[in-house]
């Protein structure tokens, strides 16, 4: 993992005591709200429907169990015991006071942690596939140019007031587990013909209230110019990008208005402009880069485990878990273990601090101490011998986090909507539960097979609805809650934007909704293996309709 050098230290604790003065200001009435506001957004803090909001950045999520139990801490002691995991990667605190902000990110400090650009007009929490570094498909580990792209946009000062908020995202596989299609620069790391590492340029993606999947803005960009050539972009987009419509201020509406071919050659023209200059990228440099991310001291291990196949054969809840919750690594003997925050009727990406620390404890004896944080708001035990499977399920299910639903039915991203979230228009955590619960019966998931459910309660679409195999999107209408539903949605390598059905459900209707259209898949699937975005692609959305609302 990357560790903070003397500047960055001395950098962030000097932010953490302006942030101290200017809250102490605001508590004082020498600063109005309107006043604060954007001091308080450089420093991820945001207000709320009940209470401040603090999120904490969490670098292409990667964290050290030092890091872990510091949040634990602060959930216990700030926040009332719990915290929330984003699709950014990120951690919320939705229920610290004010005057204990400056506390808590001293606290933050201490562990080389803090909420800087996780809010306002910048360039956000830079993200990349949980299974970096890790996963079997990998072609490199994408965290060093992560890093690297997290050291250049820190206080950049030509991009630190832009048009809107700017969020990038990188992949090191073929597979895209990033979703680096719905960001404003998507990075996929590919080899040209020579096998040089470098990267396929993706601008323009984005959800909210106008969805976009990114335009191909270079088919191969050499390693040497991945910083050079995201400068042009954002210098192209700060030019051209609009300030007069929030709304239309977003990198995608510039694409689509402009057109992918003049952005092109507007961002070429001024990439070679400042092209072979200070933003080269020294191959030394990135060496050293790499060197924080230096994989673990892995044993030479069969690659079956008697051990885990043992227990499976005599415990069908470890079988079911290790079936869902693993995933491929590069290194024989070893898997990735997705830590599901989804149990069937729970909160999706709550986690409380007795179970992060007790995720710590288990990293600590079987994952060389690290935890990712996924964009599908789970956590990730990146290295763990497959001998040490069982030990992990047990400690797992001992915490109330071994449920098996990893890329099943009841895996819902969802935002905390109307009950936390002052932009949102509707309720998503309780729909999201009351889904869980419907379709929450073991054998009814491994029937249903690998389906996403993706949920947000307003338009901004922190839930990624629109990419969901099934999305749900939250409206009021006159004052009730209604409920939009889209299918076909997918945030991979072959990434749609999810196609609307019809009209909305209410929250009395949408469950049934969401019923219906799972019966319908499996009343006209192909056969049991066929996806249910296999079958939606192949069906269209007619069959589903006619479910849903009848020939009317």
């Amino acid at each position: 993992m990357y560790r903070y050098d003397e500047f960055d230290q001395q950098f962030v604790s000097a932010r953490v005591e302006q942030f101290s003065d200017q809250v102490r200001r605001r508590l004082s009435g020498e600063l109005s709200e309107d006043q604060f506001k954007p001091l308080r957004l450089m420093n991820g803090v945001y207000l709320q429907l009940h209470a401040y909001m603090l999120r904490i950045a969490v670098p292409y999520g990667t964290l050290n169990t030092r890091q872990l139990r510091k949040l634990a801490h602060l959930a216990r002691t700030y926040d009332r015991g719990y915290g929330h995991f984003t699709t950014r990667q990120n951690l919320q605190f939705n229920w610290p006071s004010l005057e204990q902000i400056p506390d808590m990110l001293r606290e933050l400090a201490e562990v080389q942690m803090h909420c800087i650009q996780t809010s306002g007009n910048c360039i956000r929490n830079v993200t990349a596939d949980h299974f970096a570094g890790a996963a079997a498909d990998e072609i490199v580990d994408p965290r060093p140019y992560a890093e690297i792209l997290r050291q250049w946009s820190s206080l950049h000062p030509e991009f630190s007031f832009l048009p809107r908020k700017f969020k990038i995202a990188v992949s090191g596989a073929a597979h895209d587990r990033a979703a680096v299609r719905i960001h404003d620069i998507g990075l996929q790391v590919v080899k040209n013909d020579e096998g040089q590492i470098g990267f396929t340029v993706f601008v323009g993606g984005g959800l909210g209230r106008t969805p976009f999947i990114a335009w191909t803005l270079r088919d191969y960009l050499p390693e040497a110019d991945l910083l050079t050539y995201c400068e042009a972009i954002l210098r192209v987009y700060n030019l051209y990008g609009r300030r007069d419509n929030k709304y239309k201020a977003r990198i995608k509406i510039l694409m689509h208005e402009a057109g992918l071919d003049t952005v092109r050659a507007q961002v070429e023209e001024e990439f070679e402009r400042i092209r072979g200059g200070v933003l080269t990228l020294p191959e030394g440099d990135v060496a050293r880069i790499r060197a924080y991310f230096a994989p673990p001291a892995f044993e030479s291990l069969p690659a079956v485990s008697l051990v885990e196949t043992q227990t499976a054969a005599r415990d069908p809840g470890f079988a079911a878990w290790v079936a869902t919750n693993t995933h491929a690594h590069k290194v024989p003997g070893y898997v990735s273990v997705t830590i599901s925050l989804k149990p069937v009727g729970g909160i999706p990406g709550d986690a409380s601090a007795e179970q992060m620390e007790a995720v710590a404890d288990l990293a600590d004896a079987h994952a060389f101490g690290e935890v990712r944080v996924s964009h599908q708001q789970n956590l990730i035990l990146p290295h763990v011998k497959r001998d040490d499977l069982p030990a992990v399920y047990r400690g797992l299910v001992a915490a109330g986090l071994a449920t098996a639903n990893a890329g099943l039915v009841t895996d819902i991203i969802c935002c905390p909507g109307l009950d936390y979230c002052s932009l949102a228009n509707a309720r998503s955590i309780p729909v999201s539960q009351r889904i869980s619960e419907r379709l929450g019966d073991p054998a009814r998931q491994a029937e249903i097979g690998p389906l996403l459910i993706k949920m947000s309660g307003c338009i901004n679409a922190c839930g990624h609805h629109h990419v969901g195999h099934i999305g749900i999107l939250g409206v009021d209408r006159k004052g009730e809650e209604f409920y939009q539903i889209t299918l076909g949605g997918s945030a991979d390598e072959v990434s749609a934007i999810g196609d609307i059905t019809g009209r909305g459900f209410s929250s009395a209707e949408v469950v049934d909704a969401i019923d219906t259209i799972v019966n319908t898949y499996i009343a006209h699937r192909a056969s049991p293996d066929e996806t249910f975005l296999a079958a939606y692609r192949r069906l269209g959305m007619q069959p589903f309709k006619e479910a849903l609302y009848g020939n009317a």
